[in-house]
């Protein structure tokens, strides 16, 4: 296991990282959490390890912004053990927890890699290619003109399910004073002939 790396705290609450030889600020020290970096954090002035209270201090920070992790119960909570006889009970019980919460997130992320592959991103991209080549079928279909189907066998199958056979229309009742006026102009026609 490699050294831990050392950042110095001096009295006028700047960072030091002895890694890089240069001042990091508290974002600085949460890229180095979230990249699993070893580190500690030593009072300059004392030579005491500090890291724990940089640590709560950044998490002091996150939980001002945006969405908290912690609610004012749980904190409350946390409060109440500080000082009673299950305090270093407390803090082993919530670390074993993070640590399984930690442990079942790693293998439902494995779980999902292997369910969509090695490359997340493949999935999308082709994903993407399909809904594509979708829109263009869709977008060709509407540019051809409009053609009335001829017969019912061109009707799409949805519609012939529910299509009814064709029927001889009917021929209107017939009106009784229609066909006398009817028969009163054919003789007509036929003098005027």
């Amino acid at each position: 296991m490699t050294e831990p790396r050392i950042i110095k705290k001096y009295p006028n609450r700047r960072l030091y990282d002895t890694a890089v030889s240069s001042y990091i600020t508290l974002e600085d020290v949460k890229h180095l959490v979230l990249e699993r970096a070893n580190f500690h954090v030593i009072d300059a002035r004392t030579n005491t390890d500090i890291t724990r209270g940089i640590l709560l201090q950044i998490i002091s920070e996150q939980e001002e912004q945006g969405n908290p992790i912690f609610t004012t119960e749980v904190l409350a909570h946390i409060i109440r053990f500080y000082g009673d006889t299950l305090q270093g009970m407390m803090g082993n019980y919530l670390e074993k927890s993070l640590q399984a919460f930690v442990d079942q997130q790693h293998l439902f992320r494995e779980q999902m890699r292997t369910l969509i592959g090695k490359n997340p991103l493949a999935m999308i991209t082709e994903l993407v290619e399909h809904n594509l080549s979708l829109w263009k079928s869709v977008n060709e279909q509407l540019q051809k003109p409009y053609t009335p189907p001829e017969t019912v066998s061109e009707l799409s199958p949805l519609s012939q399910s529910t299509a009814q056979p064709p029927t001889r229309p009917t021929p209107p009742a017939a009106h009784p004073e229609r066909e006398k006026s009817e028969k009163a102009r054919k003789p007509r026609k036929d003098r005027d002939a």
